[in-house]
């Protein structure tokens, strides 16, 4: 292995950074081996969502967890650079750093078991159009021209004549009567005889059989 000063750098500013997170967590309560597990839990969550970032591409669940885990991995160097009083720490700083582990569980689980662009189902392809043969002319066979038989035509069966209808309607007697009583009516009241379409609208009939009718009280 040779030096390299990127890497150097990288080891550099790992280490205060790393330091800087201990501090904090230390100063906020969590002493003991917890105070150094804080470090490494921000870090692993920077690490994962970039290369999640790096390998699935941009995505929004990606992006967010990386601005969260850079936030809390700055705002530790900030504050432990003398804007903070390490020995009297603030009521909320010591709430999210006991919500931290939560936060980063959650974090790192979204992270490690949603679908990649690599495990989602391939959208099933698109059928084929499948190309028809060009159908190709059978050859016609050389030779005198023959005419087409024509089909015998079967002759047409006659159709027997119907008998035809009778023109007069055959009138109900009662009908006739109550013509009768209506024509009376109508010629005493108004002194004429009933003509045969005022006949037919008071009995409500065809006008052929209000013709018929007429016919027989003439």
């Amino acid at each position: 292995m040779r030096p390299d000063a990127v890497l150097v750098q990288a080891v550099i500013a790992g280490a205060l950074s790393f330091a800087h997170l201990h501090d904090l967590a230390a100063a906020a309560g969590q002493d003991g081996w917890k105070a150094w597990a804080y470090p490494i839990s921000v870090d692993l969550l920077l690490v994962a969502s970039w290369r999640r970032l790096r390998s699935d591409g941009p995505s929004r669940l990606a992006w967010s967890w990386f601005l969260i885990a850079l936030v809390a991995s700055l705002g530790a160097n900030v504050a432990t650079a003398g804007l903070l009083d390490l020995h009297q720490v603030p009521a909320w700083l010591r709430i999210l750093v006991a919500a931290w582990p939560a936060l980063a569980l959650m974090g790192g689980t979204l992270l490690a078991h949603s679908p990649t662009a690599e495990n989602r189902m391939p959208d099933p392809p698109a059928p084929a159009a499948t190309e028809t043969a060009p159908q190709i002319p059978e050859p016609v066979a050389s030779g005198p021209a023959q005419e087409p038989e024509l089909a015998e035509v079967p002759a047409a069966e006659e159709t027997p004549a119907l008998p035809a209808a009778d023109p007069t309607p055959s009138v109900p007697a009662a009908l006739v009567d109550h013509a009768r009583k209506v024509a009376d009516d109508h010629q005493a009241r108004t002194g004429s005889p009933i003509d045969t379409d005022t006949l037919r609208a008071r009995l409500g009939v065809p006008a052929q059989l209000a013709d018929a009718i007429a016919a027989q009280l003439a």
